[in-house]
């Protein structure tokens, strides 16, 4: 509520975070936005509401997951240069997930004789936003508090416009801390909602739908189309409609794991497609080509004679300096739309061609029951190997996911982001759109990441999961605090291998290349010797810990106990489980 005092600038920057429904803001203190703070703080009644994180990195990594959980934009303020250089890898992986991050940053002042001996030119730039410009969808740095509600509208829009992803506000410190000497007027923000989403050419459209109900062998791969839960209902219906093999990239949940019509991980889902449908992929290569490591060579596993078909963004929002664009791959057709719009349309104008001709149906429920039998052979051998490593001590990691689980399904569950290579996704139920917002990022992301999920879900009942690297806490432990400091519910159990064992996997694979001693591979690698204790460190941050654990046959316990004090008190809680390397 408004104190009956002077009004600052800030204040009005306030106003208009506020008017556009942020939340919450996460930030690591900084004295280039102390009038941001304040207005924050005392002008807004802690709303948007404060996130207090120990970096930059974690701040924008945890707005990346609320951001992605609850599809709502969230705030992030860094502090000037400094804080905008440690966040900018947060911001990045923003960038590539598509994340709606709206990140405020303090700067100057920019008036010469207004600022401080050697800090305050320091930490200022020419143009801040130049140093995150090649990875953000949009950057300003408006010059007067009477163009802040325009620029911050502007930016909330274009962060929440499809394809989504980060914006960079940089706001001068002198603007912040001026007394108001006239009355801003702010904006309606009725008027100044986000645009509508693209639609489809409706002749390409209709042309996309007959070529899938032509095809006798579909094969469709989603990316990105489950950021919009509808998606995965819808999903289903198309499968199932069309007699279609579902291969999902993981990059959102589009669709049920144990569904029989799932042929992820299946080597001949794509032997014998004669289409195959891509909806809202930004890289085709990784779920259709296999990749020799070594010699870094790939060879596409699609059928020179088969269709290929996209639905999505294709060449909107393309950087010219990151390669996230992948490789150009040949298409039959490209339908440039937004999935949400797009799927649903397609599904009706697929769902008329197929009325129109029944005699396609015993075709359909043959090919149903071949993709069946597919996916119950991918998952009979997942079972084997689960099975053959059950009892290894340190636990596999299908054993780690396998007792998980047997706690995890007795709650309404979400899983954060990592799937302990891919094991949780072999063994759980991923039955709900919301149950998993999307596969881990690079080292480094996933605490934060898992805490913006977490948050999102607070107050949901929902039991929130992360399966967390060690490796990945690593870099930023003190994250764990955020957690205890404002109460946000969730369990954290260590996939704890004691290695950076991907990069280990590489040098293993280059010495036996070379000649040289595979032996050596560890070296720069593990995390042993001392190995973190991951438990005590969870303790001294206000949490409740339980391990290190290296028999398989205590895990489950306490994982169970772990559970059980998230649910009954809302503490977050942490068990490590020391695991095989892989």
């Amino acid at each position: 509520m408004a104190y009956d005092a002077a009004r600052y600038g800030s204040d009005v920057m306030v106003d208009a975070m506020k008017a556009h429904g942020l939340r919450y803001v996460s930030l690591n203190p900084g004295s280039s936005f102390r009038g941001l703070h304040d207005s924050i703080v005392n002008y807004g009644g802690n709303s948007p509401e404060i996130i207090e994180c120990p970096h930059e990195k974690v701040a924008v990594g945890l707005a990346h997951g609320y951001a992605k959980a609850s599809g709502e934009a969230m705030g992030v303020i860094l502090h000037n240069v400094v804080g905008l250089l440690h966040g900018a890898m947060g911001i990045y992986y923003a960038y590539l997930d598509r994340a709606p991050v709206v990140i405020f940053g303090g700067t100057g002042p920019m008036a010469l004789e207004r600022r401080r001996p050697n800090i305050d030119w320091i930490h200022t730039a020419n143009v801040q936003g130049n140093a995150v410009r090649d990875y953000t969808k949009w950057d300003d740095q408006p010059a007067t508090v009477r163009s802040v509600p325009e620029t911050i509208a502007r930016g909330y829009r274009i962060a929440m416009s499809e394809p989504r992803g980060p914006v960079y506000i940089c706001l001068d410190a002198g603007l912040q801390e001026d007394e108001l000497t006239e009355e801003i007027p702010p904006l309606d923000p009725a008027r100044y909602r986000v645009p509508s989403r693209i639609g489809p050419d409706p002749l390409a459209l209709d042309r996309l739908a007959r070529m899938l109900v032509d095809a006798r062998r579909p094969v469709i791969i989603p990316g990105y189309a489950g950021r919009d839960p509808k998606a995965f209902d819808q999903l289903v219906e198309l499968a199932e409609l069309l007699g279609a093999g579902v291969i999902d990239t993981g990059i959102r949940l589009n669709f049920p794991n144990r569904h029989p019509l799932n042929v992820t991980g299946s080597d001949d889902a794509l032997s014998d497609a004669d289409l195959v449908f891509f909806l809202d992929v930004k890289d085709f290569g990784k779920p259709t080509q296999e990749l020799d490591r070594l010699a870094r060579s790939v060879r596409t596993r699609i059928p020179a004679d088969a269709k290929i078909v996209d639905l999505g963004f294709n060449d909107l929002e393309i950087s010219s300096w990151s390669h996230d664009f992948t490789a150009l791959h040949p298409t039959d057709l490209q339908v440039t739309a937004d999935s949400a719009v797009a799927l649903p349309m397609l599904l009706d104008r697929c769902r008329e061609l197929e009325r129109a001709d029944p005699g396609r149906r015993p075709a359909r429920e043959e090919r149903r029951s071949v993709l069946a039998g597919r996916h119950e052979v991918v998952w009979e051998g997942w079972r084997r190997q689960a099975k053959a490593d059950r009892d290894l001590s340190p636990v596999s990691t299908s054993r780690l996911a396998e007792e998980v689980w047997e706690v995890v399904k007795e709650h309404d569950w979400v899983l954060t982001a990592g799937t302990a290579s891919g094991w949780a996704p072999r063994i759980w139920d991923f039955d709900r759109a919301y149950r998993h917002p999307g596969a881990s990022l690079g080292t480094a992301t996933q605490i934060s990441i898992s805490l913006g999920v977490a948050l999102a879900h607070k107050g949901s009942g929902k039991l929130v999961v992360d399966l967390q690297p060690d490796g990945d806490l690593m870099f930023d432990p003190g994250a764990l605090w955020v957690a205890a400091y404002h109460k946000i519910p969730m369990l954290v159990v260590m996939f704890n291998n004691r290695a950076y064992y991907n990069d280990w996997e590489h040098q293993e694979r280059i010495a036996r290349h070379r000649g040289t001693p595979v032996e050596n591979a560890y070296l720069g690698m593990e995390i042993d010797g001392p190995a973190p204790d991951f438990a005590n460190i969870a303790r001294s941050f206000g949490w409740y810990g339980e391990g290190p654990i290296d028999d398989p046959e205590q895990v489950r316990g306490a994982v169970r106990r772990a559970a059980e004090i998230v649910m009954s008190t809302g503490q977050p809680a942490l068990v490590d489980v020391v695991c095989q390397h892989e």
